[in-house]
């Protein structure tokens, strides 16, 4: 090889190596951080909108709801994802207007391991008093009763519980709130709260891990993390009482009785109706009405109208209810207020 040829090839090299420093640095960044309910489904999202629109990359941080309102408050993300909606007390911190954009609803579902792992039915009584540390033992004769017929172990029922800021402990307390008056006076409803009893676990995924590896662990997660991890889950009985599964179907039903307001701050646990499932909730991304960097607000919304669209129909691939038409339509009219 000729001294020229070899420099051709050089410069050749070169040339292809700056290209590629070019794209790479011609990719925008948009960074999210918050809720782990939703996980599955957000990484299906972002996987599939770099094909939409390679120019830009999301980096999600899959840390817990409270997690992702402290840093949308703190302005060190792009965006937070939430399981539960902002307090008035938070979003009176906040340097600017803070908005709601609700995505898809999932179920909390009560997954446990107990012997055989027999099909279980719960009520929101039982489950209170499970969590409250009332109910020690999987024979305990309220769990008996329910379940007529299954052999349930003289065993001690381990309570498993999030550890972190989470949203979907917001569901799971905002449901015990409603079905329990002790619950609701002795513990409450937040993101986090003062567990009487069990163990923690970080995210879904923490929580979901403890429950697989404990004997007589008792736990709550969203509905795909169980499926995930071929945990059994119970039937919880309804607002109407009747004992439902947590499915796709049985969320969008809790979610048609929703009275949705003008913010989109809304629960839906303990709904009304034959088919809803109780334990119940939406989820959101929190996004600044007033976007300090114009590029990354007006790639943001291209992605939250593609979401909000295309996005919508993956949702029950990976067990959530997408939103009702009417619903996604207010949702869009929303975005738009997005300004940059």
């Amino acid at each position: 090889m000729t001294k020229l040829h070899r420099l051709s090839r050089k410069i050749l090299g070169l040339t292809i190596v700056s290209g590629l420093s070019a794209t790479a640095s011609a990719q925008m960044t948009i960074n999210g951080a918050g809720a782990t309910f939703p996980y599955p489904i957000y990484s299906k999202w972002f996987d599939e909108y770099a094909k939409v629109d390679p120019s830009v990359r999301f980096n999600y941080q899959s840390i817990g709801s409270g997690g992702g309102q402290k840093q949308i408050l703190a302005q060190t993300v792009d965006f937070g994802a939430s399981d539960g909606p902002m307090s008035d007390d938070n979003l009176s911190k906040a340097p600017g207007k803070i908005l709601h954009i609700p995505t898809v609803a999932g179920a909390d579902v009560v997954a446990y391991n107990v012997l055989g792992n027999p099909a279980l039915k719960l009520d929101g009584a039982t489950l209170a008093g499970i969590f409250l540390g009332q109910i020690k033992k999987w024979n305990d004769a309220k769990l008996v009763a329910l379940n007529p017929g299954v052999n349930l172990p003289d065993q001690e029922i381990v309570v498993v519980h999030r550890s972190d800021g989470s949203g979907t402990t917001f569901i799971f307390t905002d449901y015990l709130s409603k079905v329990s008056s002790e619950w609701k006076e002795k513990v409450g409803n937040n993101t986090s709260v003062n567990w009487p009893t069990g163990v923690g676990g970080k995210g879904n995924e923490g929580v979901a891990g403890q429950i697989k590896q404990t004997p007589g662990a008792l736990g709550y997660v969203e509905l795909i993390y169980a499926i995930q991890n071929k945990m059994p889950y119970a039937s919880i009985k309804n607002a109407d009482g009747n004992f439902v599964k947590p499915s796709v179907e049985s969320v969008t039903a809790a979610m048609a009785t929703a009275q949705i307001p003008e913010d989109f701050r809304f629960s839906m646990t303990n709904a009304p109706g034959t088919d809803s499932y109780p334990i119940a909730g939406a989820t959101w991304l929190l996004v600044y009405e007033q976007q300090k960097d114009a590029t990354k607000g007006k790639k943001l919304v291209e992605f939250l109208k593609w979401a909000l669209t295309k996005g919508e129909d993956m949702a029950k691939q990976l067990d959530y209810a997408p939103l009702p038409a009417e619903v996604r339509e207010r949702v869009l009219k929303r975005v738009d207020d997005i300004k940059s």
